[in-house]
Parts: structure tokens; sequence; C-alpha cells
């Protein structure tokens, strides 16, 4: 049984957030990016559960992340997020990246 739990997304910090309000409105990127966090916001759950031992420590270090999320977009790029609950009844999904393919596997070190 798959668990269905709405969230709130949000980017990371400004940065990300700019650089998403900087990408043009009629690219392909940010189409996607958009359906990825509908999604998301409608079932936080809704992606690929990224194992503990392979989270990317600069995450670790600069997020304080203890889960991440690996959502595919088309045309082989990806968007990661992680997950928090502050309390018993919100979930927000913190978006940290998106990249394409190639970037996404250096980033993991692939």
């Amino acid at each position: 049984m798959r668990i269905i739990r709405k969230s709130k997304a949000i980017f990371a910090d400004k940065s990300v957030e700019k650089e998403f309000l900087e990408l043009d409105e009629n690219s392909d990127i940010k189409k996607n990016i958009n359906r990825a966090l509908e999604e998301i916001e409608k079932n936080a759950f809704c992606a690929i559960p990224i194992p503990k031992k392979i989270i990317p420590k600069i995450y670790i270090q600069k997020y304080n992340i203890t889960n991440l999320w690996k959502y595919d977009l088309p045309d082989g790029w990806r968007l990661v997020y992680s997950i928090t609950t502050p309390n018993k009844i919100e979930i927000i999904s913190i978006i940290l990246e998106w990249f394409n393919h190639h970037d996404y596997e250096r980033r993991f070190n692939y």
C-alpha cells in the first residue's frame, strides 16, 4: 500500500528559489519542475527514496537533512528534495536542487 500525504513544497534557500524564478516561464524545465512541485504537494512520497548511505555530504552539511528523494523529470533531468515534519500535522518538502542526468551522476559520484 502506498502512503499518500499532502505537503507544502518550499525551496531550501533563497539561492535555489532565485534559480527557479529566473528560469524562462516557457522553458520545458520550468514547466516540468512546476508539474513535479504540484505532484509533490499532492503526495510528498511520490518520488524514489535515496538510500541514506549515498546522500551527498553537501546536503547533510548545508541543510542538515536525514532523508532524500529523487523525482525523475523528463529528458533525464532529476529533482531532489527532502521531507521534514516540523510538527505532527504538517509535512514540508524541501526542494534542494534539480539537474540534468550528467550533473546528477557527478553529484552522487556514480
